[in-house]
């Protein structure tokens, strides 16, 4: 971050929440149709959706020397598929919801959501403290 620039992993998570809020309210979605006949269990794309963000998905890395390249792609709003649930189980009305998979689903994105989160109050608690007090400003 000599170049003042835009720190990549600010925006990395930055952009690991707005997918964690989306899977979180598509996992929200899918419990509260539980019990409406026909209803398909919906899932996020969440990791490929990440790599394309981040500039590594399936492709080289990012390079390095270009202070813009990693910039530009972590700050793009990112849209991940949402898709039906190939796996789901259909029951006798047509749901393919499976409410306690759901249940454990919202549990383990919430713990992720929460590490992702402190993990960006960290690294900020320390830009700040680079700033005030590495920065000889007393």
């Amino acid at each position: 971050m000599a170049d003042g620039g835009f720190d990549p992993i600010i925006g990395a998570l930055n952009t690991s929440l707005n997918l964690r809020l989306v899977n979180q309210n598509v996992i929200s979605s899918n419990i509260a149709n539980a019990d409406t006949p026909g209803y398909k269990a919906k899932k996020v794309e969440f990791e490929s959706a990440l790599r394309d963000a981040l500039g590594v998905g399936g492709k080289l890395p990012p390079v390095e020397s270009d202070p813009h390249h990693i910039q530009h792609r972590s700050t793009e709003p990112v849209e991940p598929e949402i898709y039906e649930d190939p796996n789901g189980v259909e029951s006798l009305d047509g749901n393919t919801v499976d409410r306690s998979a759901e249940m454990a689903k919202m549990a383990e994105n919430q713990l992720l959501y929460d590490a992702s989160a402190e993990m960006l109050k960290r690294k900020l608690g320390m830009l700040k403290y680079a700033v005030t007090e590495g920065g000889g400003n007393r």
